[in-house]
C-alpha cells in the first residue's frame, strides 16, 4: 500500500508539473517585449564559410532578419496586430568574426587580443546585421554596453529610455558587451548575464537563450521540456563547454534565467539552429528549455542590487541575525555581525553570510568596512544597521 501511495503522490506531482507547463507555455503567446540571446555557436559558420560557398557567411544573418520580420507588425497594419513585438537581440560574434578576419584559430587568452579581436569584428558584425535586415525593410541600432554602465543607476536609465526610443521607432536593437574596452572589473560575465540584465532593464516579457543545443539536457541526453525551478537537481545536469569561441555553457544560461526568473520574466533556452524557432516559441509550442517566472517579480531597484552591483565585501553574522534577516526580513544590525573583510565604503554592495559561509543576502552598507568592524557585535542601546531592510536582498529561503 505504501508503495502505491507513493507512486500516486508521484504522479499527482508529475501532473500538477505537467499542467503549469501547459499554462506556461501558453502564456508565451501574450508576450510582447522580448529579449533574444544568440551565442557565438550561431555564428561559427558564419564567420568561417568554405571558400565554395560564401553564401553561407550571409544565410544566418539573413534567417534571423526574415524571423524577425515575421513578428515584427508593419507601421499602419491592424490584420496581425495581434502578433506584433518588440524584439531586442543580444548578440554574440563580434569576437568570432574578428578572429576569423585576423588570421586567429582559437580564441586568444590575453586581454589585449581579445579586444583587437572584438574592435575588428564589431563593424563586421553590424555590416552583416545591417545587411540582412535591410532586404527586409528592417532598420537596427548598434548598444554596446560594459558591466558598469548598468551597475550606475542615472546610466542604466539612460540606456533603458534608449531601447524603449529604439522600439518605439521600430528600430531593432543589437546589443553586445563593448568588449574593446571592458576589462575585468567592468565586463559582464558573458552575453547570458547580459541579456538576463537587459530583460530585467527593460521589462521584457520574455528572455529566450539560444544556444547550440535544443535546451537543457537530462543525463540520457534528452531535453528536458520545463524546468520549475533552478536547484540541485536541475544543476546536476549541467556539463561543461568546450567553446573555442564563446564564454558561456548551460551553467551560465541556467545562472541567468534564474535572475531573470526572480524578475518576474520567464526564460526559454532553446536551439537557434532550429527553424523558426522564435515564431515557435512565441506561439506556444513546446521548444526547448522552458523556465517560467517564479512568484512575485523582485522590484526593478531591489534586482538591481542583487543581480547587477558586484560586491565589495561582506558580513558574516551569527545564527540569530540570520534567522532575523532570512525569516523576518529584518535589517542586518552590526550587533549581530561576527566579522567582516573586503573594501567597502558607504553606498556599496555587500554579501551577508551566515555562519557557515553560506551568502543569504545582500545590501547596501550604511557603513564603512572601518566603522563596520568597530561596531561589530557591539551591544549599544540601539544598535547601528549595517545594512537597512530598504536596502537588502535576501536570497535565501526558510526551511
Amino acid at each position: 500500500m505504501e508503495s502505491k501511495e507513493g507512486d500516486g503522490r508521484n504522479e499527482a506531482a508529475e501532473s500538477d508539473e505537467g499542467r503549469a507547463h501547459q499554462r506556461a507555455r501558453r502564456s508565451l503567446c501574450r508576450a510582447r517585449r522580448v529579449v533574444v540571446k544568440i551565442g557565438s555557436s550561431a555564428f561559427t559558420d558564419a564567420a568561417r564559410p568554405s571558400a565554395s560557398d560564401q553564401s553561407t557567411a550571409g544565410a544566418v544573418f539573413d534567417r534571423f532578419a526574415a524571423m524577425t520580420r515575421d513578428l515584427l507588425t508593419p507601421a499602419g497594419s491592424q490584420s496581425s496586430k495581434r502578433r506584433s513585438k518588440e524584439l531586442v537581440l543580444v548578440s554574440s560574434g563580434a569576437i568570432a568574426l574578428g578572429l576569423e578576419h585576423l588570421g586567429m584559430t582559437r580564441r586568444p587568452g590575453s586581454m589585449p587580443a581579445l579586444q583587437a579581436a572584438a574592435a575588428t569584428g564589431q563593424g563586421l558584425l553590424m555590416q552583416r546585421y545591417g545587411e540582412a535586415f535591410g532586404a527586409h525593410g528592417l532598420k537596427v541600432a548598434q548598444v554596446l554596453l560594459t558591466h558598469a554602465d548598468l551597475a550606475n543607476r542615472a546610466r542604466a536609465n539612460n540606456a533603458r529610455e534608449a531601447l524603449t526610443k529604439l522600439l518605439h521607432l521600430r528600430v531593432t536593437p543589437i546589443i553586445n558587451e563593448n568588449d574593446a574596452v571592458a576589462v575585468d572589473e567592468i565586463r559582464f560575465g558573458d552575453n547570458d548575464e547580459l541579456a538576463a540584465m537587459v530583460a530585467s532593464l527593460i521589462g521584457a516579457d520574455l528572455l529566450i537563450l539560444l544556444s547550440d543545443v535544443d535546451g537543457l539536457l537530462d543525463l540520457t541526453n534528452r531535453r528536458v521540456p520545463f524546468v520549475a525551478q533552478v536547484d540541485e537537481r536541475t544543476e546536476a545536469l549541467i556539463r561543461e563547454t568546450n567553446s573555442s569561441v564563446g564564454r558561456g555553457g548551460m551553467k551560465s544560461k541556467l545562472e541567468s534565467a534564474r535572475r531573470a526568473t526572480l524578475a518576474g520574466t520567464p526564460v526559454v533556452i532553446a536551439s537557434s539552429r532550429m527553424p523558426n524557432v522564435l515564431e515557435r516559441v512565441l506561439a506556444g509550442h513546446d521548444v526547448g528549455t522552458l523556465l517560467p517566472a517564479l512568484g512575485e517579480p523582485v522590484r526593478a531597484r531591489k534586482h538591481w542590487i542583487a543581480y547587477t552591483l558586484r560586491p565589495r565585501g561582506a558580513a558574516t553574522v551569527d545564527a540569530g541575525a540570520a534567522l532575523a534577516i532570512v525569516r523576518d526580513r529584518r535589517s542586518v544590525l552590526c550587533v549581530g555581525v561576527t566579522g567582516v573583510r573586503g573594501s567597502f565604503v558607504e553606498g556599496e554592495l555587500i554579501s551577508i553570510l551566515a555562519a557557515d559561509g553560506t551568502e543569504i543576502a545582500r545590501g547596501l552598507a550604511r557603513l564603512s568596512i572601518s566603522e563596520a568592524t568597530r561596531l561589530a557585535g557591539v551591544h549599544t542601546e540601539k544598535s547601528e544597521p549595517l545594512v537597512h531592510r530598504d536596502d537588502l536582498v535576501v536570497l535565501a529561503t526558510t526551511s
